[in-house]
């Protein structure tokens, strides 16, 4: 399992999230997205949504699996970039 907070630098809006979930979508591995004491799967366009993602945050990005570092590196650099 692979962790890493990172700061996001722009807000998470529908289509947003549905781009990230399309990524995430990509690996085998599962990724988790936590803000504050909510937790999403980071392949779920609802999960993503309720977590509300906004500029500034600091969220926390798990990467458990076969690709885990691949997946964790992707996941962040969609929040970072």
């Amino acid at each position: 399992m692979k962790q890493r907070t990172i700061t996001v630098i722009t807000s998470i809006d529908a289509r947003t999230a549905a781009m990230f979930v399309q990524t995430a979508g990509k690996f085998q591995s599962t990724i988790k997205i936590q803000l504050d004491t909510k937790e999403a799967n980071a392949k779920s366009i609802m999960g993503m949504i309720s977590l509300g993602i906004l500029e500034g945050s600091s969220i926390v990005i798990t990467a458990e699996g076969a690709d885990e570092e691949d997946a964790l590196e992707k996941a962040c650099n969609f929040f970072t970039e």
